[in-house]
């Protein structure tokens, strides 16, 4: 188990961080990550920015990541294959509200009130302080693999290579497709959530530690596709992802990938297969809260029947 230590965390995407681990294509791994907020056990109810963090902490760095994994071999251009086979979350959990005054936040009008929701997590189910309980879905927010642009690059937007999709979808069983950007892939994972709705609206999700095990390998396409944005197949069915500084703009990233997908899936030419994702395709809002936004188009298994 590759265990969350000095010499595995990072709070930054880089790619000239030496790996920490560095295995075949095809090797399976566990991977054990902190919160996202380098937290060593659950919150007390008192002042959160005094909760105490891991020392590997440096102020002003990002998500508690853990890695990198290097993939020998992986090159540029060819698709790092990620599948997700367990997430186990921790026993405890956070999530808040009107902590931060982001222009949401402003508009909802909750900055006068923010909360802290504290929560236990055993036997599939996650309680709060209050009682309210959520069944779980334990995913990570972050997977991804560095830009390969010298220096050090901040966790909170994901990039067309992966990094905080908070993507609710990639649960165990998912495969998620990345494009490599750097020799041998360089793969950080963290920011593990119990819970999750589509946008992550408050800017948290249930935040909590996680052991999450992965198999990961190397393709030198995807079904004959160059890889330009995050694809998963996901037990909710294929996923293409779009990020960018707006949703119309996301929008187009992940419906171009998911037409894509379909022609080569399916056989089919772009505006046919625009016709059919308008019958066949959900779009979702993935996540609002990474300073860019994120968009999935969600192809459900078994919506097109056979011919």
């Amino acid at each position: 188990m590759l265990a969350p230590s000095r010499e595995t965390l990072h709070g930054w995407f880089d790619p000239d961080l030496p790996p920490a681990l560095t295995v075949d294509p095809g090797a399976t791994v566990t991977i054990g990550c902190l919160d996202s907020g380098w937290s060593t056990g659950p919150h007390d109810g008192g002042d959160l920015a005094a909760r105490e963090r891991h020392p590997a902490w440096e102020p002003g760095t990002g998500h508690a990541l853990t890695g990198p994994v290097a993939v020998r071999g992986a090159r540029p251009g060819q698709v790092l294959s990620v599948r997700v086979d367990d997430v186990v979350p921790g026993a405890f959990g956070t999530t808040y509200c009107g902590l931060r005054d982001t222009p949401l936040n402003r508009r909802l009008g909750v900055l006068d009130d923010p909360v802290v929701l504290r929560w236990t997590i055993a036997d599939g189910v996650a309680t709060t302080q209050h009682g309210h309980r959520v069944a779980v879905a334990p995913f990570l927010g972050v997977v991804g693999v560095p830009p390969a642009e010298p220096g050090r690059h901040s966790t909170v937007p994901p990039r067309w290579h992966g990094g905080n999709l908070d993507c609710r979808e990639l649960v165990a069983g998912s495969t998620l497709y990345l494009p490599v950007t750097v020799p041998d892939a360089l793969l950080s994972v963290g920011d593990g959530h119990a819970a999750q709705g589509d946008g992550e609206v408050s800017g948290t999700a249930i935040e909590c530690p996680v052991d999450a095990t992965l198999t990961l390998d190397v393709l030198d396409d995807l079904h004959g596709l160059e890889l330009r944005t995050p694809v998963a197949h996901t037990p909710a069915g294929w996923v293409a992802m779009g990020v960018a500084d707006d949703l119309d703009t996301a929008t187009g990233h992940a419906l171009d990938a998911v037409l894509d997908l379909m022609g080569a899936l399916h056989g089919v030419g772009r505006s046919e297969a625009l016709a059919l994702a308008s019958v066949l395709v959900d779009l979702r809002v993935t996540q609002v809260v990474n300073q860019v936004v994120g968009v999935h188009a969600l192809l459900p298994p078994g919506r097109l029947l056979p011919r």
